[in-house]
C-alpha cells in the first residue's frame, strides 16, 4: 500500500481511496483508486504470496490525453503493466478512465 500511495502522490493529480467525502470532491482531473481484490497464491495452507488488484480511475470533464499520458508515465515508470477503458457518465458529465492492474503484496517469508 506504501508504494502505491507513492505512486499516487508522484501522479500529481487530487486523489482518495474510492470516493471523496460529500462536497470535497475537486475539480477534474482528479483520481480515485481501489482495491477491490486478491489473487493470493497459496502454500502451506495459507496465502504464501499477496497479489492485490488495483483500480484507479482517472475522472476528467474532458478528454485529456495529457494528464492520461502523465499518469501513464508514472505506471511505465514503475514498471506496471496495466489494461486502460474508458466510459462516459452522463450523470456526472465525466469521463473515467479506468486503469487496472496487479501489484504484489508482502509474502509470507517477508513478514518473518
Amino acid at each position: 500500500m506504501d508504494e502505491l500511495i507513492l505512486i499516487m502522490e508522484e501522479i500529481g493529480i487530487p486523489f482518495a481511496y474510492d470516493h471523496f467525502a460529500e462536497g470535497e470532491s475537486p475539480e477534474p482531473p482528479f483520481i480515485c483508486y481501489l482495491l477491490p481484490g486478491s489473487d493470493n497464491f497459496a502454500a502451506d495452507g495459507r496465502a504464501y504470496y499477496k497479489i492485490n488488484e488495483v483500480r484507479i480511475e482517472l475522472y476528467t470533464d474532458f478528454k485529456d490525453l495529457t494528464v492520461e499520458q502523465k499518469l501513464e508515465d508514472v505506471l511505465d515508470d514503475h514498471g506496471i503493466f496495466y489494461t486502460k477503458s474508458e466510459t462516459w457518465i452522463d450523470s456526472e458529465k465525466l469521463y473515467e478512465v479506468l486503469y487496472q492492474f496487479e501489484m504484489e503484496g508482502m509474502n509470507h517469508a517477508e513478514e518473518k
